[in-house]
């Protein structure tokens, strides 16, 4: 008989402890579960240790660093990767037993996440399906280095799944400017050179263009405040995001 084939689920945290175990109860059925943590302040760590005892605590040296450390330490034969702010659906579990069982036929597969923001998933102005490349063969999937924004690049062929991961990525708003004047930073210093990719590119979109084409999106979304508010917030990332690219590369 064919051995049954292993899932790791990988996780990178840091002072996650609100969040993480919705994460963790949702994935207990997997393998093994492997979190890496960077010193957390918080209970994060003791709350991973409750689900697994493969917990290593390291300095953060990036995003994509820190997950290819995870992707190294596990010992599946397939890995699902996962922020400690989702969840995975009972049907995207079941779609993962079905690939499981089959091995493939493709190496990754991307998974469509619903965004939650005020309690409501957010379906309109282009936040979903939001799809990311999660689930992939081992020794297949490495994180590209990105100083943010880091995605998943897969030797081989990616296919959809539907099953969703539910994503509570945003406190409230004031959790929103202050990952957004982070994440811009982090995007600058990558386009402009001085990132982990070295790239220098020009802003895609520029600043002018930016407000009008994110806040048109609101139109379509149900006539709600928090709709409106949630993509202007948006397009406010793209427009400090493009300013800071201009700062760096107007030279």
């Amino acid at each position: 008989m064919t051995p049954r084939l292993r899932l790791s689920v990988v996780v990178v945290t840091r002072n996650e402890e609100e969040r993480l175990r919705a994460c963790l109860e949702a994935v207990v059925w997997a393998d093994e579960i492997v979190v890496v943590d960077a010193e957390s302040e918080d209970k994060t760590v003791a709350i991973a240790q409750e689900f697994t005892d493969r917990v290593v605590v390291r300095p953060w040296p990036g995003y994509a660093a820190q997950k290819n450390t995870a992707l190294d330490l596990a010992t599946g034969d397939w890995m699902l990767s996962l922020d400690a702010d989702e969840v995975v659906s009972p049907e995207l579990r079941a779609e993962i037993a079905r690939v499981l069982a089959s091995d493939g036929p493709a190496d990754g597969y991307t998974v469509p996440r619903r965004n939650i923001f005020w309690g409501r998933w957010v379906r309109h102005g282009g936040l979903y399906p939001d799809r990311q490349l999660r689930l992939f063969r081992r020794g297949r999937g490495r994180f590209e280095a990105r100083a943010v924004h880091e995605s998943v690049r897969v030797d081989g062929r990616v296919a959809p799944v539907d099953g969703h991961l539910e994503h509570r990525s945003y406190r409230d708003v004031s959790d929103f400017l202050m990952r957004a004047d982070r994440y811009s930073t982090l995007a600058a210093d990558d386009a402009g050179g001085s990132g982990p990719s070295g790239a220098r590119e020009r802003p895609r979109a520029p600043p002018a263009r930016a407000l009008p084409r994110h806040v048109r999106r609101a139109g379509r979304l149900p006539r709600r405040l928090e709709g409106f508010l949630l993509a202007t917030l948006y397009a406010y990332y793209v427009l400090i995001r493009s300013a800071k690219i201009w700062e760096r590369t107007k030279g």
